[in-house]
């Protein structure tokens, strides 16, 4: 059972991730998403800052949409320091591929000392990823 379960984790997160990079249309079931996280998370902001007029995923808010699609997951992965969903996340937040172990253990540390709970807006959670991927992207 565990290997379905991981097989499927690992479809649903190419899938999201090919549809965040791809560009892919998707509206409707982030509008689903969002209301979900927002009625949960109390979270104020609106999906539709998030997508443009046809339904694509703005790319400032990609890492946004792929934390709030797969917050279970995401923090399983930031607990380890490791896996697809925080790999993804490092990737859209500009962490080259040499740093993403650092990174992964940046914030795994960072999550034993001071992590947002599990009930804690998206954006809170990507503030954090944010501040710990600073010093391993690359300078501009």
């Amino acid at each position: 059972m565990r290997t379905l379960s991981t097989t499927s984790s690992r479809l649903a997160l190419a899938l999201l991730t090919l549809a965040l990079s791809t560009g892919c249309s998707f509206k409707a079931t982030l509008d689903q998403t969002m209301d979900t996280t927002s009625n949960v998370s109390g979270t104020t902001s609106s999906v539709h800052s998030w997508v443009s007029e046809d339904g694509l995923v703005k790319p400032d808010y990609k890492a946004l949409a792929l934390i709030a699609a797969s917050r279970e997951n995401m923090e399983q992965n930031i607990a380890a320091g490791s896996g697809e969903y925080l790999t993804a996340v490092g990737t859209l937040l500009g962490v080259p591929e040499p740093h993403r172990a650092d990174f992964g253990a940046a914030v795994q540390r960072r999550y034993a000392q001071n992590w947002p709970d599990s009930h804690a807006a998206p954006e809170q959670w990507l503030a954090q990823l944010h501040q710990t991927a600073q010093p391993y992207r690359l300078p501009h």
